[in-house]
C-alpha cells in the first residue's frame, strides 16, 4: 500500500551544507546522523577540489 507524502518545504539556505542540515532537521534525524552526513559530504566536496556537488556526477562518486 502506497502512502502519499507531503512535498518538502523549500530550502531557505543557499549553502550546500546548510541545506543538508536544514533537510536533515526537517526529517527529524538524530544529531549524530546529521554530523555523520555533514562529515561525509564535506569530505566528498574536498576530495574533488571544492567543486559544487551539483557539478559532480556518478564518476566522481565512484572515484571517491
Amino acid at each position: 500500500m502506497k502512502t502519499a507524502t507531503a512535498p518538502l518545504p523549500p530550502l531557505r539556505s543557499v549553502k550546500v551544507l546548510d541545506q543538508l542540515r536544514e533537510r536533515i532537521r526537517y526529517l527529524h534525524y538524530s544529531l549524530r546522523t546529521e554530523q555523520a552526513y555533514v562529515h561525509w559530504v564535506r569530505a566528498f566536496i574536498r576530495f574533488h577540489g571544492v567543486r559544487h556537488p551539483a557539478t559532480l556526477g556518478s564518476s566522481e562518486v565512484e572515484a571517491f
